[in-house]
């Protein structure tokens, strides 16, 4: 095998690998929270009704004389 060959694949994969490396770093570096967050946090989020809309909730899902019940749009 011809050392100037060996060299040349070793570069290219030295390349390939502080690639991934700083990848991983970056990954590394992020603070932030992925995915879904705990239910106490999601709880807390949860806007409350206004009374308003809490009436056009409740009208919306009454049976209507029509269909004999079910969804109203």
């Amino acid at each position: 095998m011809d050392l100037t060959t060996v060299l040349e694949q070793l570069r290219r994969e030295l390349v390939h690998l502080d690639a991934a490396i700083l990848s991983l770093e970056r990954l590394q570096s992020k603070n932030t929270r992925r995915g879904r967050p705990p239910k106490a946090l999601s709880m807390r989020r949860k806007p409350r009704l206004t009374p308003r809309l809490n009436q056009l909730r409740r009208a919306r899902h009454e049976p209507t004389d029509e269909s004999g019940g079910g969804y109203k749009p």
